[in-house]
Order: structure tokens, then C-alpha cells, then sequence
């Protein structure tokens, strides 16, 4: 049997590949690894570094409409999530860069698994969360 070597991307479309990049990068501390524009001529794409797997960033040269919440009830992708040593910190960070919030900081539901959550979006409306173990 095949054995699983670990994770190694999530693909998202995006709308503005500048603000994504600073979002995620400047912003969480994310690295881009690659930035370059797709063998068709149309999207451009960027790989960011997460530590411990990737976030691939695709941008359509006719941009994009906002993403939309997952609805209750339907199968899908609710939020990316991201592990910090401090959320306090990094939500106080992103409140004074304007980024728009969901939750505040708080105690996590699962606290067998992790200690804190918070949740914000990133530029096109994607909701992260930020979690503390």
C-alpha cells in the first residue's frame, strides 16, 4: 500500500494575486516560493510556503467575484486554518491592518485539540482561522 508523505497544497482562486500575497504573507508570515504566470497565458499563480504544506494562489487575468460562506447544509471547504504561538497577537496585528474580523480571539470548542481560535478574511472574503495549541 502507498504510504502518505504528508500534505502538500490547498489551491484557491483568488482575485487580486498583490493583495492575496500581502495578506497572506506580510500579514501571517507565509513565504512565497514561486510567483509565475500559467503555462495557458491566463491565471497567474503564486505558491506561499505555510510551514508545513502550501497555499497555492491562482489569480484570473478577468478577476474574480468575492467568495461566498459556505451555506448550512452543503458539502465544501468552510475555512483554511493556520497555527500561531500567539493569536492574541496576530489578530491585534490584522485588526490595525484593517483586515476584516469574524470571531475575536477566544477559547477553542475542541480544547482537547487546540487552546485558543479566532477567525477573520483574507481579501476575497475566505474565512481564516487563526489557532493556538
Amino acid at each position: 500500500m502507498p504510504v502518505l508523505k504528508g500534505f502538500e497544497h490547498v489551491g484557491m482562486a483568488v482575485g487580486d494575486l498583490d493583495a492575496s500575497i500581502a495578506f497572506y504573507c506580510d500579514l501571517l508570515g507565509l513565504r512565497l516560493l514561486l510567483r509565475k504566470r500559467a503555462p495557458d497565458g491566463g491565471a497567474e499563480l503564486a505558491f506561499l510556503d505555510a510551514g508545513g504544506g502550501q497555499l497555492e494562489l491562482a489569480a484570473p487575468a478577468g478577476g474574480l467575484t468575492a467568495a461566498k460562506d459556505l451555506p448550512a447544509g452543503r458539502a465544501g471547504v468552510r475555512h483554511i486554518t493556520f497555527c500561531f504561538d500567539d493569536i492574541d497577537a496576530i489578530y491585534r496585528r490584522l485588526m490595525a491592518a484593517g483586515v476584516t474580523p469574524v470571531e475575536p480571539p477566544r477559547d477553542a470548542h475542541t480544547r482537547e485539540m487546540l487552546a485558543r481560535t479566532c477567525f477573520v478574511r483574507d481579501p476575497d472574503g475566505v474565512i481564516v482561522e487563526l489557532i493556538e495549541r
